[in-house]
Parts: structure tokens; C-alpha cells; sequence
């Protein structure tokens, strides 16, 4: 029994590591560490649920150095390069995004090529500002640090779209200084919303964030290939063995939160005419976005879906405050990318729940790191805004940003136009709105039905949130994505997760993790190789709809070859 529990808690280390010594050595603790754990927990103690329990360690070594000066180079590094590269690349007619799991295998070398070559001289020594370039070893939590910068810098700055459509698209003045408060505001506007929800959000087992576990698996198999210095275990015990850390005070937040809020509405009043959003509007987003953080977050945290507000933000602003585009833009973003930046910042700090790195040091990365992407990014489309002539509006050149076209016609449809001219009284669409009484009734009726017949366990496993909410992905997602995804889910997340345990605690979350670096450094060499030279190929795999009449016209009356004609 003691070596199938042994198996359990590490399952990514075979019998042959654990006998050989250097393999041992490799994942040994600090012996005060160890009886410091000992003494704290049961042999037992784990965490309730189970894919965590299988896959994230339940051990830490406060004494692994985080703050080093290669965690600087690399983190800042990592999100420069991932900042101007994907805004470089975003505006092309086939944007590439480069994903942070680049940069999570890349830079395990050149950390550990740094810790062999830089001078371990210390400096000052025995005085206050005693330090050191190189501490020792390059460790796990160096590693995840640097991997959370290049996160700030892999997903896209969404306020880049107002910058962009309000210069290129509506032609109207706006300054870098004006475009540079609105982003850094909506980046940094989600540090408030969570910190108020991360103890509902973070703390709680029950909130698991699958997408992490592929993270700490891709962790793991890395440091148990690299022979480096890395814990082996499993979890709950995890907001136990983060108490050792001093705690990112609330007041923190909560000041950030303050002075967000009040630069937002200085920017939007003293710059009105470049933005048009009011100083209500302003307080309405903040209002929207910290109302749906919590169950937005919650839905996240437990099944890896994250809903979007983009949607009912611009029909909130669109019906109240109808024909100002650039102020419908800059509502959505302020109510919703406020709120994804919440749950991305929340989904951050339970890696490092998970990865025990001390919370300050996390949120020192975390804001440091969203402020590089905000000038990089800023920088980078703004460079490109004025040296590229005709960028957004030549079909026949690369860059044909069709982004920042579906976000200003957005802006034309809810903004310009407004919501009531096509989904209210004035419009045709005006029956579309019973669907929102429609979603806010399902998930009642699937608890109805759960009570109403309990002894039916599948009924409780419908998530009406996910499945509504994953149609938002259709377009430009087709019946082959939905398709494929549920087969592979379905294998993954019941076949071999019921009836093949062993293979699914040791392969899944790593499988799925290696799926998308393969898919990034493939996406990058298939780009340069094939894309910059304009070679496509044809097969099966490009004709994602496989049907002959998906591109006919669906109004009444056109008439095109080949395609039926609707009277």
C-alpha cells in the first residue's frame, strides 16, 4: 500500500528515478523544509478534488530564492519579445499569436545556462544591500515567475482595438498619452475586482482552474527531464502551506482599485472629446464588471470556460447612449476586459497558489508585467499605425487587421447605430431578447430537475453556462472544432479518466500541455517558412465547413452561380 500511495503523490517519477541517486538528489528538499511540512501535515492530507490531488505537489521550499536577477532578465525579456511580436503580427490578414508556453520551455535553458556561466560574487557583502547575480541553481520558482511576465505579454491588450479603429477607421484624433491611460486603466482596472473576490476565488479547493493543472504538469515533466531542483507531491493543504507568506494586503487592491477608477474618469471627462464616454458611463462598466467577476469566475474556476461581456456591454451602453461609437468601445472594454483581466490576474494567482510562490512576490510580477505589455503593445500598433501606409484599409496587402475590423463594425452596429434600431422597437429583430430570458431560466430548470429526480446523477453534470456559452465561439469555430473537441474530451475527461486512472494521473495534463507547445512552435515555423512566402497548401484538413454552399448568400433575392436563391 505505501508504494501504490507512493505512486499517487508522484506520479511523474518512475521507480528506476526514485533509485537512483541522482534523480533522488534532484528533488530533494531542504531538510528543514521537510520536517517543517512533516510536522504541519497528515501523510494523508490531500485535496478534494481529485485531478488536483493527482497532479500538484503538496510540498514547498520557502527557501528557493524567487526575486533574482535572471527572473528579471528572463521575465522582463519574455514579455517584451511576446508583447511586440503578437501586436506585430496581429494586424496581418492571418494573425500569429504566440502563446506563454513559448516561453515556458524556452527559457529553462537559458535560465540554467545563466546559473552555470554568471559570477556567483556577492555583492556588499555583510551590509544592508548585500546581493548576488547568481543565488544558486535556476529553481521551479524562478521558472513560474517568468512564466507568468510572458503571460502579460501572450494575451492581447483588447483596448488596442479602440486606439486602432479610432485612427484608422473613424480618422479622428486621438494622442499616444490619451491611448496610453485608456489601456494601462483597462489592463490594470482588473487587479481591484480581484483582489476583492480572491479569497471566494482563489483559497477555496473547490476553485480548481483546470488550466492551471496543465501548467503545473508541463512544470513538473520539465523539471523531472531537467534532473532540477523540484518537489514532487500532491494537494489541500496548499492554502495551508501558503500561510507561511506574508499576504498581499486587501488595502493594496483596494487603492489600485481607487485611483483606477478616479484616473478613468479624469481621462474620460478631461479628454471627452477623444473618448465620449461620460463619467457614468464609466462608473456603469465598474458597476457591470464587478458584478459578473464572482460568477464569472466561479464558472471559470470550476470548468475552464470563461463567458464574455462583450455582447451585453454594448448593448447595455448602445440603447442608453446611442450614436457615440468610440464611447460604446470604450464602455466594452472598461466593463469587459476589466472583469477577463480579473479572472486571467485571479487564474495567475492560483498557479502560484499552486506553484507556492510568496504572494507579493506574484503580484510584484503580476503588475510589473502588465505594464511592459501596455507600453510594448501601445508601442508596437502605434509604430505600425504610422509607418504602414493604408494598414487596415489595402485588401490586397498583409495587413488587412480583420480584428480591428470586426470591432469597428461592432462599434458601427451597437454604437453608431444602436441596439434599438435593430434589436428593439425600432428594429426587426426585436424577438431575439426573449433569449435572455431563456438563458437566465435554463440552469433553474436543470436544478429543478435535479431535485424533481436525484436518484439521475447526469443531470447534475449539465452546465448550461458552458454549453450556451461555448456557441460563442461560432463564428469563426465550425462544426469540425465542436466536434473534435467533444470527442477528445470526452476521451480525455471520461473514458480514460474512469477506466484508465494510472495513464490519465500521469499523461493527461502533460499531454495537453505538449498539444499546445507543439501547436505554438509549429504555428511560428509554419508562419516563416510557409506564410511569409505565400505558400498554402489545399487538403481536406483547410476545408473546414465541407460543404459546397456555406459561402452562398442567405438575403432573399441574390442571385449567385452554383447557389440555391432564397424568396
Amino acid at each position: 500500500m505505501e508504494e501504490s500511495s507512493d505512486e499517487i503523490r508522484n506520479p511523474l517519477i518512475s521507480k528506476d528515478e526514485k533509485d537512483d541517486p541522482v534523480a533522488s538528489s534532484s528533488h530533494a528538499m531542504e531538510p528543514n523544509s521537510i520536517s517543517e511540512v512533516n510536522e504541519e501535515q497528515e501523510p494523508e492530507e490531500n485535496s478534494p478534488i481529485k485531478q488536483v490531488a493527482l497532479t500538484v505537489p503538496i510540498t514547498d521550499d520557502p527557501s528557493l530564492p524567487v526575486l533574482t536577477f535572471r527572473m528579471w532578465v528572463l521575465g522582463a525579456l519574455s514579455c517584451i519579445l511576446l508583447s511586440f511580436l503578437n501586436q506585430f503580427f496581429w494586424y496581418r490578414t492571418e494573425p500569429l499569436t504566440i502563446t506563454a508556453i513559448s516561453a515556458q520551455i524556452a527559457v529553462v535553458p537559458l535560465g540554467q545556462l545563466m546559473a552555470a556561466k554568471i559570477t556567483d560574487h556577492v555583492f556588499f557583502k555583510g551590509k544592508r544591500w548585500e546581493f548576488t547575480l547568481n543565488p544558486g541553481p535556476f529553481n521551479v520558482k524562478e521558472h513560474v515567475l517568468i512564466t507568468i511576465f510572458a503571460n502579460s505579454g501572450a494575451g492581447t491588450v483588447y483596448a488596442i482595438h479602440v486606439v486602432t479603429v479610432v485612427k484608422v477607421f473613424y480618422k479622428k484624433h486621438i494622442t499616444f498619452f490619451v491611448s496610453l491611460l485608456v489601456i494601462i486603466t483597462t489592463q490594470v482596472l482588473g487587479f481591484g475586482w480581484a483582489g476583492i473576490f480572491r479569497r471566494h476565488l482563489v483559497e477555496p479547493a473547490a476553485m480548481w482552474w483546470p488550466a492551471n493543472l496543465v501548467q503545473v504538469s508541463l512544470f513538473r515533466e520539465i523539471w523531472v527531464q531537467s534532473k532540477s531542483s523540484f518537489q514532487e507531491k500532491t494537494m489541500d493543504i496548499h492554502t495551508k502551506l501558503m500561510r507561511k507568506y506574508k499576504q498581499v494586503p486587501e488595502w493594496w487592491f483596494v487603492i489600485i482599485l481607487i485611483g483606477n477608477i478616479a484616473l478613468t474618469i479624469f481621462a474620460c471627462e478631461y479628454y471627452n472629446e477623444q473618448l465620449q464616454l461620460p463619467w457614468w458611463g464609466v462608473l456603469l462598466a465598474c458597476a457591470i464588471a464587478i458584478l459578473f467577476t464572482l460568477p464569472i469566475g466561479i464558472i471559470t474556476a470550476i470548468t475552464n470556460q470563461t463567458p464574455g461581456l462583450n455582447i451585453i456591454t454594448e448593448y447595455i451602453i448602445g440603447y442608453i447612449y446611442p450614436g457615440y461609437p468610440v464611447a460604446n468601445m470604450c464602455f466594452k472594454v472598461y466593463g469587459y476586459i476589466s472583469m477577463t483581466q480579473a479572472v486571467t490576474f485571479l487564474q495567475d494567482f492560483k498557479l502560484g497558489h499552486y506553484m507556492k510562490i510568496p504572494p507579493r512576490t506574484m503580484f510584484m510580477a503580476q503588475v510589473v508585467g502588465t505594464l511592459i505589455a501596455c507600453f510594448v503593445y501601445l508601442g508596437t500598433a502605434w509604430w505600425l499605425m504610422e509607418t504602414i501606409p493604408d494598414i487596415c484599409e489595402d485588401t490586397s496587402s498583409v495587413w488587412t487587421c480583420p480584428s480591428d475590423t470586426v470591432f469597428y463594425d461592432a462599434s458601427v452596429i451597437w454604437g453608431l447605430i444602436g441596439p434599438r434600431r435593430i434589436f428593439g422597437d425600432l428594429g426587426t429583430y426585436e424577438a431575439v431578447n426573449w433569449f435572455f430570458l431563456g438563458g437566465a431560466i435554463a440552469p433553474i430548470l436543470v436544478w429543478l430537475a435535479a431535485k424533481a429526480f436525484p436518484q439521475q446523477e447526469w443531470i447534475r453534470l449539465i452546465n448550461m453556462p458552458v454549453l450556451i456559452g461555448a456557441t460563442g465561439y461560432m463564428p469563426p469555430a465550425t462544426a469540425v472544432n465542436y466536434t473534435t473537441w467533444i470527442i477528445v474530451g470526452f476521451l480525455s475527461g471520461f473514458v480514460a479518466y474512469r477506466y484508465m486512472p494510472n495513464w490519465w494521473q500521469r499523461n493527461n495534463y502533460v499531454l495537453s500541455g505538449a498539444l499546445d507547445a507543439g501547436l505554438a512552435f509549429m504555428g511560428v515555423l509554419l508562419y516563416f517558412c510557409l506564410g511569409l512566402e505565400d505558400v498554402s497548401l489545399s487538403w481536406w484538413g483547410n476545408d473546414l465547413d465541407g460543404c459546397p454552399l456555406a459561402s452562398c448568400p442567405t438575403a432573399i433575392g441574390v442571385v449567385v452561380d452554383g447557389c440555391p436563391v432564397v424568396y
